[in-house]
């Protein structure tokens, strides 16, 4: 098992991936192992890492969070430290953020951008817009205080790495990493730092608009499955109020006439209660069986620390 490893993930950064290798070596201790993760590049990244002195592995599958999934099934190590292969993140950060892992317990560190010079740095007017309506949009769902949502920059426990379900296949990936730890009760903690803009004839590889697109999906989506109650009552409030909205004209006129002359609108509007009625016990029931899924999964981590354990004694 590792102490520290860095995890690189990297498509065609051959400008700046041996620049990133060196500085996380000249920053972190002599047995920390640096992972390049070439994920198809085609200007020889791979081999530029190698002779960096990063031990090169490759992922066949397009995407980030497919390079991600492997990365934490094949890695065994007391602390990750995960960044972008394109100099935007300075590595003299990583070691505050490996002490909080090794020394304080905690479960992933953030590398903050945005509360340093990500706004200044960063020429892309949309990136910065949407960097901040995901970190308020979670942090307002979630009730968290996590303050880069979108950061590629973080540093992990075995804990959190051997517990986390990787399903996004892109750019998604640190929203779900960011969520995952909210809803599971981790130990989440940022830390500040600085960011440069990728450097002239780097170019980036996340698209503003569909990725930003992916990203928001990905936030209903696991607000549905980690808040089920508050997202089926929602829809079940808003159909309630659809359907007295439709039938208080219609009990009126009958209060005055006894009459019922609207049928389609009292038929539309029984409907739209019987749908309320059907989203608020399904969220009721989804509740529940959330609830005992965290239960489920506070009894693997006792599985995990125990494999942790085991793993360190043979380390030794």
């Amino acid at each position: 098992m590792d102490k520290i490893a860095v995890l690189i993930p990297c498509y065609n950064e051959s400008r700046t991936v041996a620049k990133v290798v060196a500085d996380f070596k000249a920053v972190l201790p002599e047995d920390t192992v640096i992972y390049v993760y070439d994920n198809n590049s085609t200007d020889g990244t791979a081999d530029i890492a190698a002779a960096a002195g990063a031990v090169v592995r490759h992922e066949y599958q397009q995407g980030k969070g497919n390079v991600i999934r492997r990365m934490f099934r094949e890695i065994d190590a007391r602390c990750y430290i995960m960044a972008d292969g394109d100099d935007t993140y300075p590595a003299e950060f990583a070691p505050e953020m490996a002490a909080k892992v090794l020394e304080r317990g905690v479960d992933m560190v953030v590398g903050d951008r945005l509360s340093a010079t990500y706004f200044t740095e960063n020429k892309r007017p949309f990136h910065n817009f949407g960097n901040k309506l995901v970190r308020h949009s979670i942090n307002a769902l979630f009730k968290s205080d996590i303050q880069d949502i979108m950061t590629g920059y973080r540093a992990f426990s075995y804990q959190f790495v051997k517990s986390f379900p990787v399903l996004s296949k892109g750019f998604e990936i640190e929203t779900e990493m960011s969520i995952h730890a909210i809803e599971k009760n981790m130990l989440v903690e940022n830390v500040i730092v600085s960011y440069r803009d990728r450097p002239e004839g780097s170019v980036s590889k996340l698209n503003t608009v569909s990725d930003g697109i992916k990203v928001l999906g990905t936030i209903g989506k696991l607000y549905k499955n980690n808040k089920p109650f508050a997202f089926f009552g929602i829809i079940a409030l808003v159909l309630a109020l659809i359907a007295a909205v439709m039938f208080f004209p219609v009990l009126n006129e009958f209060l005055h006439t006894g009459e019922v002359r609207r049928f389609p609108t009292l038929i539309v509007s029984g409907f739209a209660a019987i749908a309320a009625i059907q989203s608020f016990f399904s969220g009721l029931i989804l509740e529940t069986l959330h609830e005992k899924n965290r239960q489920d999964f506070e009894m693997r981590l006792i599985d995990i620390q125990n494999r942790y354990m085991q793993k360190m004694e043979e380390s030794k």
